[in-house]
Parts: structure tokens; sequence; C-alpha cells
């Protein structure tokens, strides 16, 4: 224990003067003999962590039994460092135990002033400063930010989920506005979007392309005789043919009424000649409406060099009504 009696270990007069002035500071300063082991504290160390003064034992027991268990290694360390050379300076910061049991942030400094002929240290003098109300600031400043973060962090999630769905809505949106409403296929104006973009394509890797223009024989009847509805069922059935014999990458769209198209990428004439005859056969697996038959007429063509969009439908149409001047349920050219 602290001897404030006047009987030190050490009657060196400078070390009582040392001691006689650091009696006064506020802050807990300290004087470690390494030669004798003795540590002398001054009022201010005790009164920063609520001992009474000159209460504990005046050895660096004391300062090690009241380092936070969580910050011992990390201050034993940067300690060792200093005192064996390895760092210029000995600072750091840690929780020391109070006298109530709760923990004080503190500041410890400390220098060498004296050392052995062999480089240990003879003396070493230092001070702890209270430096808990900052550290608690930092602290709960850390933990606002934390939460701000995960706040932000959280809206972040939010806001992608908000526009997921608004992108969900969106490609459900373009979709729709791009299909035929009662058949699903493409309609008209994804017909002429897609037709524009594979005659560009057709026109810069010189690749064929070609068209098969179709057109349900005869419809105007069975929507007359049998009224809309049995019209409607009558063109589903004929699209779902017609799905079952597209290829994958091939444009099957609704043109208008009863007439429909589909874009051949990188196809010939030989080719939307062989596709459309498929078409014309698996007619007959569509059920008949009444004494109607269902048949198609249809028309081929290729793409010629430079020829635009508008030009080759003209033509397929030109085809188509070949077909139909031709006596119906056949393909032309």
């Amino acid at each position: 224990m602290d001897d404030t009696s006047g009987n030190k270990p050490s009657t060196d007069l400078n070390a009582d003067m040392l001691h006689a002035v650091i009696e006064l500071v506020s802050d807990g300063v300290w004087d470690w003999n390494a030669n004798t082991g003795f540590v002398y504290r001054n009022p201010g160390w005790y009164e920063m962590l609520g001992y009474p003064r000159h209460s504990l034992e005046n050895s660096v027991f004391t300062w090690e039994n009241i380092i936070h268990p969580d910050d011992y290694p990390r201050v034993m360390t940067v300690f060792d460092d200093y005192i064996n050379r390895r760092s210029p300076y000995y600072q750091t910061e840690y929780r020391c135990r109070k006298k109530d049991g709760s923990y004080l942030w503190i500041e410890d400094r400390g220098y060498v002033v004296a050392r052995n002929l062999d480089g240990s240290v003879a003396r070493m003098v230092g001070a702890h400063r209270d430096i808990n109300t900052r550290k608690c600031a930092i602290e709960q400043l850390e933990r606002r930010n934390q939460s701000l973060e995960a706040l932000v962090a959280e809206r972040t999630r939010e806001l992608s989920r908000v526009n997921q769905q608004l992108q969900l809505q969106l490609d459900e949106n373009r979709s729709l506005a791009e299909r035929d409403a009662l058949t699903r296929v493409a309609n008209r104006y994804r017909l002429e979007k897609v037709l524009l973009d594979e005659c560009e394509r057709a026109q810069r890797f010189r690749l064929p392309l070609a068209l098969v223009a179709m057109d349900i024989d005869d419809f105007k009847p069975i929507n007359d005789r049998h009224g809309h509805g049995v019209g409607d069922q009558t063109l589903m059935s004929v699209v779902e043919s017609l799905e079952a014999c597209v290829r994958p990458g091939d444009l099957l769209a609704r043109w208008g009424g009863d007439e429909f198209v589909v874009v051949l990428p990188k196809s010939t004439l030989e080719n939307a000649k062989n596709l459309a005859e498929r078409i014309r056969q698996s007619m007959s697996e569509v059920p008949t409406v009444g004494d109607f038959k269902i048949t198609l007429s249809l028309g081929v063509v290729e793409r010629h060099a430079g020829e635009a969009p508008a030009a080759l439908m003209a033509r397929a149409d030109q085809a188509l009504y070949r077909s139909k001047a031709a006596g119906k349920d056949i393909v032309s050219e």
C-alpha cells in the first residue's frame, strides 16, 4: 500500500521532490521505479477512479488488475513495444475499472526517463487522463451513425424492391402494349418494330430474311353465322396450331382481323415455303366450325437487297392475294 507517513522505499531527494510536485497535479500521474518495482500514483489518479487516496498497492499489478480484460492484450503489446524500443513512444487508450465496478476510458502516456546499462528500463513516468466523456460521445455518435446506416440500408433495400416491382410492371405493360389482346401473339406494333430491326440486320450482315403472310379462308361467314365468340375461339385455335409450327427466333404476329404474319430471320425463300406448307397442312387439325373447314391462304417472300420493310410487306400481301385468287388453301410466292 502507499505510505504517506514519510517512510518511502526511496530516499532519493529528487524523487521526493517529484512526488511532492505531482501530488498537486489533477491528472492521474504515475512514477514507476522498474528496479525496485515501486509505483507512485498521485491523488488525482485515485480520485479519477473513485478510490481513497493511496489505498492500493504500489506495484504494477495494481495497474494490470484494473485494465479491462478486452483491452489488456492490446495495452501490453503497446507497452512492451515501447519499453523494448520497438516503438518511439507510449500512448494508448483503454478502460480502467473504478472502485464501483464501472469502467472509465483513460488516455495513458508514458516516457522512460532512465535506463540501466543493459538497456532495460530503470524509471518511467506517465499520466492517465480521463477521456470518458469524449469516448462516450464518439460511441454514441457511432451508434447513431450505425442506426442511420441501417436505416439508409433498409430504405435502399425498400427502394430496390419498389424499383424491381416498377420494372416488372413496366415490362408487363410493355409486353401488353406489344401483344394482341385476344390471341396474345405479337401485335401489329410489335411486328413493324421487329421487321424494321430485322431488315436492318439483314442489310448490315447480308443475311436472308423471309416473310409468310396468311389469312383464314372465308372467316367472315363464321362470324356472321356463329357469332364473334365462336370466331374468336377459331382464331385462338388457329394461333395454337401456328405456334406449334414456327421456330424459336421466328416472330408470329397478328396483322389484323384474321390475317397473320411470320417473320423468319436468316431464312431463304425455300425455308419460308417449307414452313408455310407445314402451317397449311396443320390446319387440318383445327376443329371445324359447323360446316366450315378451316384453311389458310399463304404468301411467302424473301427480302431483296436494300428493300424497305413496307415494300417487303406489300410483296408478301400480294403473294397472299395470289393464293386467294388461285382458289385458297395454297402457298404462293
